[in-house]
């Protein structure tokens, strides 16, 4: 594929923004030791990842993907070249020649929130659920400053936000190398760092890429401390001005679980959602399974039984 096509390609064909087909996630990848793949044609693209289990070796992911036609043929000969057991793909395929399963575990959210911000800020703020709104206000009341920065010092204190938000939050983040890495790899014009300052100190910082006409929020966190202003609400709108600034036309919220019986999401979907609460969620159907080795599979699946079973 051209390469002035390609993330136009990617942008037209993607259910989601694109960024995790794009050439700068692939190489992302690769600078934290991750060993990548292209297949692509005119009317066909994945960009995959190779990942390493102990055991059962190898396997090859495509996330979000693959775009465009169904024609899989290259990529399952790579895969049989290069001797992975299975090929995860998040996308609802067939093949009558390959074992196809769900896989145990989904490698990205089944369900995106996904807002259009191409109305006026007058209109989005109108559409907001009342609370929302006025969390927005209150942090502009405080005096709650924010802005977006590549400075050194201001990764710093996100990296030591996302250690307290994960202590609070009982989550297991990403190493702090992953996030350094990121800045290192990723250009400044497709990720930025957006922080919120009270009282001369950062309490909440998020990191948002801009892909296409696609601005997406990736990774938050916030400090234990001030709570009350509200900031993180205030760092949402900002990022959103911005993205239409950026001639963007929607805002991804990124992940939210819309179904009442599953309250460990209950929080952060309230929180998203009362943003647009009009707006309902994209839904995707989850990760599946390309059988290439079934003992190989088999096995995986016997040992991803066992840890569930052994929590």
């Amino acid at each position: 594929m051209k390469e002035a096509t390609k993330d136009n390609f990617i942008q037209r064909n993607s259910p989601d923004g694109g960024f995790l087909q794009s050439e700068q996630w692939r190489k992302f990848q690769e600078s934290v030791g991750k060993k990548t793949f292209n297949i692509s044609s005119d009317n066909f693209w994945a960009n995959i990842i190779q990942h390493q289990l102990p055991v059962v070796g190898k396997y090859f992911y495509i996330p979000r993907g693959p775009l465009g036609g169904a024609n899989m043929g290259d990529v399952l000969a790579l895969a049989k070249k290069e001797q992975a057991g299975w090929i995860r793909i998040d996308a609802d395929y067939k093949n009558e020649n390959y074992k196809i399963v769900k896989a145990p575990h989904d490698m990205q959210p089944q369900e995106l929130f996904i807002i259009d911000i191409t109305k006026p800020e007058e209109q989005l703020l109108v559409e907001m659920k009342p609370k929302t709104r006025y969390n927005i206000k209150l942090a502009e009341k405080k005096a709650v400053r924010v802005f977006d920065s590549r400075e050194e010092k201001y990764l710093d204190k996100f990296c030591e936000l996302v250690k307290v938000t994960a202590q609070r939050d009982g989550i297991t983040p990403h190493p702090e190398s992953y996030y350094r890495q990121m800045f290192k790899t990723i250009p400044a014009e497709n990720l930025r760092l957006y922080v919120a300052e009270y009282k001369d100190k950062i309490i909440a910082a998020n990191l948002v890429v801009f892909y296409g006409g696609t601005a997406t929020y990736l990774h938050g966190a916030s400090d234990n401390e001030s709570r009350n202003v509200m900031a993180p609400y205030l760092l949402q709108w900002r990022q959103i001005q911005d993205a239409k600034a950026a001639d963007c036309t929607k805002y991804d919220f990124g992940g939210v679980k819309t179904d009442d019986g599953d309250k460990s999401w209950a929080g952060i979907t309230k929180f998203k959602t009362g943003f647009s609460p009009t707006t309902e969620a994209v839904e995707f159907p989850g990760s599946y399974d390309i059988v290439i080795d079934p003992v190989r599979y088999g096995l995986y699946r016997l040992i991803q039984k066992a840890k569930n079973i052994l929590g």
